[in-house]
C-alpha cells in the first residue's frame, strides 16, 4: 500500500479537487481536436483518449513505423524519453525504463494486451519474440502498470498492437541490406477481406554474417504473425493470431578495456549463443450486449524454448582451462482473459473489470562446461561437458506456475474536463516445484510449492484547461514476484516475498501552434522497497534476499512539431537511481550509492521535406556519463552518435531508403560495467567489460506495394 497514511491522501485529494473546482471556470467545453484525440489502450485496456489518461504513455504508430524503417525495436522505443532499449546484438538486448540499463525482470512486455511470458519467467532478451512488422501500434506506459498487467510491471510496459486485415487487398514486399555489419532483411506481408472475413500475414527474415566489422556476430531470426478477423454478425467478432519467432544468434559477448579501445571488432566467444523460439496463439471473440456494454473473450497458448551457451557465465579460468555452462529454458502456457467494459450515463463513467488466469510448466536443465581457451588471446575455443567431475550447479527441474488476477478499473468525471481514475489488480501465485534429481547441495532443493499474492492499486486524475493544457497526477504502486531462477537455482530456496514499487507521478500534455507543435512533460518518483538482492554470506556462497531498498526520480520532457515542409522531435529525460540500502555482505555496502548503468540519454531529430515523397532527416543521440560499479568509482564518459536517414517515394508502388548510422564513425560501448568493488585493486583491463558499438554503417533498401 502507499507510503503515505489515508488521512494524509484524503487531505491530498480533497485540496486537488477543490483547485480543480476552481480552475473549472477556465475549462473547455469540448476536449480539444487534435494529439490528445489520439486514442490509446493500454493504460487502460480499452480505447481511451490520450488526454483522459492520467498517465505517461508514448505511441508510435503505423504511419511512423512506415516511414522509419526500424531495424530493432530499439529504433522504435528509443524515440521515448526516459526510455532506453540497450543493443547487445541480433536483437538481443537490456532495457532501462525509468530505471537504469540492467537485465532485471521490472518491465512487463505485451502483444495486444497479453504478456508474451508468464510470470516468473522473464528474460531481458524476450522483446525479439515480438515480429515488428506486425506492428499497427507500439506503446510504452511508463511507470507501475501492475494495477492492469501485474508482476514485473514496474519501470513500465511495452505493448505491440498487431495490424488488422485491411478492407481491400494490400501486399508488400522489401529488401534491406548494410555491408558493413553484413545484415540484410526481407519483409512480405499481405492482407485482404473477403466479406466478414480478413486475413493479414506479415513477416521478416534477418540475416547477418560471421564475420564483417566484429568476429563472431552472425545471426538470424524469422518471424510471422497471421492474422485473421471474422464479423459474426453486428454485435460479436472473433479474432485470432499465431505468431512464430525463431531466433538464432552468436553471443558475442563483452570485451575488457584493451581490446574495447584498441580492437573493438575483436570476439574472444566462438561458440556461444543464443536460440530463441517462440509460438503464440491467441483467440478473443468480442462480444457487444449493447451501446454500453461489451465483454471480451481471449483464450492463449504459448510455447517457448530458450537455450544458450552464454557467454557471461564463462569464468574461474586458470591458465588454459574455464568453467561454463549450457542451458535450456522451456515454457508451455495456457490462458484465458477476460475483459468487461461497461458505460455508464451518470458522469460519464466506465468500469472495466476482468479476471486474468495462466497456468505454464516450466522445465529448466542446465549442465557444467570445461572450456579451453587460448592464453596468449584470450579466445575460447572449444567446450565439453563436465557436469560429472563438476556437478555444482546441475539443475533438472520443473515449475507449474498458476497466476490468478481479477482487476478492475474505474472512471467517471465529477464535473466538466475533470476525469478521475481508480483501478486495482489482485494476483495470486502459486509455484509448484518439482526436482527431477536427487535434491542435494549440487543438485538442488527439494519438491515444495510456494503462494504468493499482492494487491496493486492506483489513483490518477486529468484536467483539461482552455487552453488545450492537459495535466494529470497520479499515485500507484508495483510489484515483482520472485522469479523462479531467484527461488530454484541454488540448492537452497531463500525466503522471499515479492518487492513493491511506489510511484508518484505528475505531467502535463499541451498542443501548440494550432496543434503542428505538441510538449509533453512529467516528473515522477518510484520506491522500491524489498527489492531482491544477492548477499554473500561468505566468500563463494551467496543467497538472494529481500535486503534492498531503491529510489529512482527525475523528469521527461518531449517536444514534436509536424509541419508541412519540416518535422521535428526531441526527447530526454533527467533521472537519479540511488540505492537507498544496498548491503551486500557484512562488510560491504552501497548503500547511498547511485545504481549503475544509468545514464541520460537526449535524442533529437529534425526532417526536411524539399519536394513530393521525399523525406530527409538528421538525428542525434546524447548518451550521459555513468557510473559502471556500484561504488561509483568507475564511470564511462558516455557518447554522441548522429544518424542520418533519407526516404523516397518514386510512386505509389515504389519506394527507397537509406539510413547512415553514426555516420561520425564515433568510437563508443553500448553497455559498459565493471567489477571493482571499491575496495582493493583496480584492474582497469580485467574488471570493465564493454560491449562495443558499431561503426559507421549504411543500409539501402527498397520496397514494392500493391494496394487496390
Amino acid at each position: 500500500m502507499f507510503s503515505k497514511s489515508l488521512t494524509d491522501r484524503q487531505k491530498t485529494v480533497v485540496v486537488v479537487l477543490s483547485l480543480f473546482c476552481v480552475l473549472d471556470g477556465w475549462a473547455v467545453d469540448n476536449a480539444q481536436d487534435g494529439i490528445l484525440d489520439e486514442v490509446v489502450i493500454s493504460a487502460s485496456r480499452a480505447p481511451t483518449a490520450l488526454a483522459s489518461t492520467p498517465a505517461a504513455i508514448s505511441v508510435v504508430n503505423a504511419q511512423t513505423l512506415e516511414r522509419d524503417k526500424p531495424r530493432t525495436m530499439g529504433d522504435i522505443l528509443n524515440r521515448f524519453a526516459g526510455v532506453y532499449w540497450n543493443d547487445l546484438g541480433n536483437e538481443q538486448h537490456s532495457m532501462g525504463i525509468r530505471q537504469p540499463i540492467s537485465t532485471n525482470a521490472v518491465y512487463q512486455y505485451l502483444e495486444d494486451g497479453i504478456p508474451i511470458r508468464p510470470l516468473g519467467v522473464f528474460n531481458h532478451n524476450s522483446l525479439n519474440e515480438l515480429n515488428m512488422s506486425a506492428a499497427d501500434q507500439v506503446e510504452v506506459m511508463k511507470g507501475p502498470s501492475s494495477s492492469l498487467y501485474g508482476s514485473s510491471a514496474v519501470g513500465g510496459a511495452v505493448n505491440l498492437i498487431t495490424s488488422a486485415p485491411s478492407a481491400n487487398t494490400y501486399a508488400s514486399v522489401a529488401v534491406r541490406s548494410d555491408a558493413v555489419s553484413g545484415f540484410r532483411r526481407y519483409d512480405t506481408a499481405f492482407s485482404d477481406s473477403f466479406g466478414d472475413f480478413g486475413v493479414r500475414l506479415s513477416h521478416y527474415s534477418s540475416r547477418r554474417d560471421r564475420d564483417n566489422w566484429q568476429e563472431y556476430s552472425d545471426g538470424s531470426k524469422d518471424s510471422v504473425t497471421l492474422r485473421t478477423d471474422y464479423r459474426l454478425n453486428d454485435s460479436a467478432q472473433l479474432r485470432s493470431t499465431l505468431v512464430y519467432s525463431n531466433l538464432d544468434s552468436a553471443m558475442t559477448g563483452s570485451l575488457f578495456e584493451n581490446d574495447y579501445l584498441n580492437n573493438p571488432g575483436k570476439s574472444i566467444n566462438t561458440f556461444t549463443y543464443r536460440k530463441d523460439k517462440s509460438l503464440r496463439a491467441t483467440v478473443a471473440a468480442d462480444l457487444k450486449w449493447n451501446n454500453n456494454s461489451s465483454t471480451t473473450f481471449t483464450g492463449f497458448w504459448r510455447r517457448n524454448d530458450h537455450g544458450q551457451l552464454p557467454s557471461y557465465t564463462i569464468t574461474g579460468c586458470s591458465g588454459s582451462t574455464c568453467k561454463g555452462t549450457i542451458n535450456n529454458n522451456h515454457v508451455d502456457s495456457l490462458g484465458l482473459d477476460i475483459k468487461h467494459v461497461q458505460n455508464f450515463g451518470w458522469k460519464e463513467s466506465r468500469l472495466i473489470g476482468g479476471v486474468y488466469i495462466d497456468s505454464s510448466k516450466n522445465p529448466y536443465v542446465s549442465d557444467n562446461l570445461s572450456i579451453v581457451r587460448d592464453v596468449s588471446t584470450g579466445r575460447y575455443l572449444s567446450y565439453t561437458l563436465n557436469n560429472v567431475a563438476n556437478p555444482t550447479g546441475v539443475r533438472d527441474y520443473q515449475t507449474g506456475i498458476l497466476n490468478y488476477a481479477p482487476f478492475f478499473q474505474y472512471e467517471v468525471s465529477p464535473f466538466q474536463s475533470l476525469r478521475v481514475v481508480v483501478g486495482g489488480r489482485y494476483d495470486a501465485i502459486r509455484y509448484d516445484f518439482k526436482n527431477h534429481l536427487t535434491p542435494s547441495a549440487n543438485y538442488g532443493a527439494p519438491n515444495e510449492q510456494r503462494r504468493f499474492s499482492h494487491l496493486s492499486p492506483k489513483m490518477g486524475v486529468t484536467y483539461i484547461f482552455k487552453s488545450g493544457l492537459n495535466i494529470y497526477a497520479n499515485a500507484s504502486e508495483g510489484f515483482a514476484a520472485p522469479d523462479v531462477s531467484q527461488l530454484y537455482g541454488k540448492s537452497a530456496i531463500p525466503d522471499l516475498k515479492p518487492a513493491t514499487y511506489r510511484n508518484y507521478e505528475a505531467g502535463l500534455r499541451l498542443p501548440l501552434l494550432q496543434d503542428q507543435l505538441y510538449l509533453e512533460a512529467s516528473a515522477y518518483r518510484l520506491t522500491g522497497i524489498d527489492t531482491i538482492v544477492s548477499y554473500t554470506i561468505a566468500q563463494g556462497n551467496s543467497e538472494n534476499r529481500n535486503a534492498g531498498k531503491t529510489r529512482s526520480q527525475g523528469v521527461e520532457l518531449s517536444l514534436v512539431y509536424a509541419g508541412n515542409r519540416f518535422d521535428a522531435r526531441f526527447s530526454g529525460s533527467a533521472a537519479s537511481h540511488r540505492y537507498e540500502q544496498y548491503k551486500v555482505s557484512a562488510s560491504l555496502d552501497y548503500s547511498g550509492k547511485e545504481m549503475p548503468q544509468a545514464p541520460e540519454v537526449y535524442t533529437a531529430e529534425l526532417g526536411y521535406k524539399p519536394v513530393q515523397g521525399l523525406r530527409l532527416s538528421a538525428e542525434g543521440v546524447r548518451q550521459s556519463n555513468y557510473w559502471m560499479n556500484n561504488a561509483n568509482t568507475v564511470r564511462y564518459d558516455g557518447h554522441t552518435l548522429l544518424n542520418l536517414r533519407g526516404v523516397y517515394e518514386l510512386d505509389d508502388a515504389w519506394q527507397v531508403w537509406v539510413q547512415g548510422r553514426n555516420v561520425t564513425d564515433e568510437h563508443y560501448a553500448d553497455s559498459a560495467s565493471s567489477a571493482f568493488t571499491g575496495s582493493g585493486t583496480y584492474s582497469p583491463n580485467t574488471q570493465n567489460s564493454y560491449t562495443p558499438g558499431a561503426p559507421r554503417t549504411a543500409l539501402l533498401g527498397v520496397t514494392y506495394t500493391f494496394k487496390k
